[in-house]
């Protein structure tokens, strides 16, 4: 028999807030190489500040009280940001909710796909132009117009697709995308929805996706784990969770989604988490 291979991301016991209070507590989760896992619930559950401890991005004042954050092994929760940029480099990419916030105003899209290409791996500028210009062809935009544009004269699917043209440049182990289509009508949502799929197809990486949308979620990941008032509530396979939820929270959700196919076979329910924190 195969030994499985070791996860990208760990989380054991993680737990955070500000001192004071825990909003996020003592959640255990991992995510396998290549695997598409989706942190599902409502606002406020705590799945953004679990993928922003992932990515050292906690705004002050909370911060990881308890537990620990690995990736490939390495604990990530006691490492400056300085720390993170020099160890982690391009080897987690991110998508945001706030498209137009992946990009300054002040310099062209195409230029900074660039310089963030020869900052992970030192070439010359117009190599860096060349593969920026192909990276923003690959999804879909009009290369030499989109490379040229600044951040306001792109659409936000526009902005989201160089967004993933980023990742698709620098190929990284891990790709985090915070509710990517939120903003975005539905065509385009789908369209980078798809994208991220061609994308981990070409390079491999593990995808977090986060989102308050079950349905989504159950059409595209691997696997699902569903958040509630910053506890783990459940996890399983998508399939699994679609016809045989064990949490009465994970079925409140899955009532609220379009009729589900009853002919789908039933499968073992999912796990149900304990409380830890």
């Amino acid at each position: 028999m195969t030994e499985a291979a070791a996860p990208i991301v760990s989380l054991a016991g993680l737990c955070i807030g500000d001192g004071r209070e825990n909003l996020v507590k003592g959640i255990d989760l991992e995510i396998a190489p290549g695997e598409r896992l989706a942190l599902v619930g409502e606002s406020g559950s705590g799945k953004s500040l679990t993928a922003s401890a992932i990515l050292g991005l906690l705004p002050a004042p909370l911060r990881v009280t308890a537990g620990t954050v690995r990736f490939q092994g390495t604990d990530l929760a006691g490492l400056s940001r300085k720390e993170r940029r020099k160890g982690l480099g391009a080897r987690i990419g991110c998508v945001f909710q706030d498209y137009r916030g992946s990009f300054s105003p002040y310099h062209t899209v195409g230029s900074q796909l660039a310089e963030a290409l020869r900052t992970a791996r030192p070439m010359k500028r117009k190599e860096a132009k060349q593969m920026a210009l192909d990276s923003l062809e690959q999804v879909g935009l009009p290369a030499e117009r989109a490379y040229a544009s600044y951040s306001f004269q792109l659409s936000g699917g526009q902005l989201q697709r160089a967004a993933l043209a980023c990742v698709l440049l620098l190929r990284p182990e891990l790709l985090i995308a915070d509710e990517p289509t939120t903003a975005l009508d539905i065509v385009s949502g789908r369209s980078v929805m798809q994208l991220m799929l061609d994308i981990q197809r070409q390079t491999g990486c593990g995808i977090l996706l986060i989102s308050h949308d079950l349905n989504l979620v159950l059409d595209w990941a691997d696997r699902a784990a569903v958040m509630r008032k910053g506890r783990l509530v459940e996890e399983g396979p998508c399939d699994v969770l679609r016809t045989s939820a064990s949490h009465p929270y994970t079925q409140e959700l899955l009532a609220a989604c379009p009729s589900l196919d009853d002919a789908l076979h039933r499968h073992e329910g999912g796990h149900v988490h304990e409380a830890h924190c």
